[in-house]
């Protein structure tokens, strides 16, 4: 029983992180920064404003960071990570950026499933996602969306 009580705890864990909807999302963004740089051994460059976003759009955005650090702790051979989140003409930003190895963004890449899946979440919430990239120089994720109520 407690075996089945701990394995619930955990989908809905990975549903919608509790820090999530106690904390924040500039908390739990700090939060998994904290553990990505822990884990990985690079540098976490933070700057986190609080935004108006509805909890849907939260989701997105976490699920946005989590993937992109995912993409960097495997593939980017990167030293240094910056993550922002901030108000912007009328919208929120969120960017992870690297100093990594970069890619091609025109070559069709076999393990993009990542960057597909982040494009259709953000797309779902009507956002638009960025990514910029070239060998050796490094990768930008941007997210953008409308502010709550925008």
């Amino acid at each position: 029983l407690d075996e089945i009580i701990a394995l619930e705890r955990r989908i809905v864990e990975d549903l919608r992180p509790s820090a999530l909807t106690h904390l924040g999302l500039v908390a739990t963004l700090e939060i998994l920064a904290d553990e990505f740089a822990a884990a990985s051994g690079l540098r976490v460059h933070r700057a986190l404003a609080p935004a108006p976003l509805p909890a849907s759009t939260e989701l997105v955005i976490y699920r946005l960071v989590q993937e992109a650090l995912t993409n960097i702790a495997r593939h980017a051979q990167a030293r240094q990570v910056w993550l922002t989140l901030a108000a912007q003409d009328g919208g929120v930003e969120v960017a992870v950026r690297d100093d990594g190895v970069g890619f091609d963004t025109e070559a069709g890449l076999a393990s993009a499933y990542g960057l597909l899946g982040m494009r259709y979440r953000v797309e779902a919430e009507r956002g638009t996602l960025t990514v910029r990239s070239a060998p050796g120089q490094g990768t930008c994720i941007e997210g953008r969306f409308a502010a709550a109520g925008g």
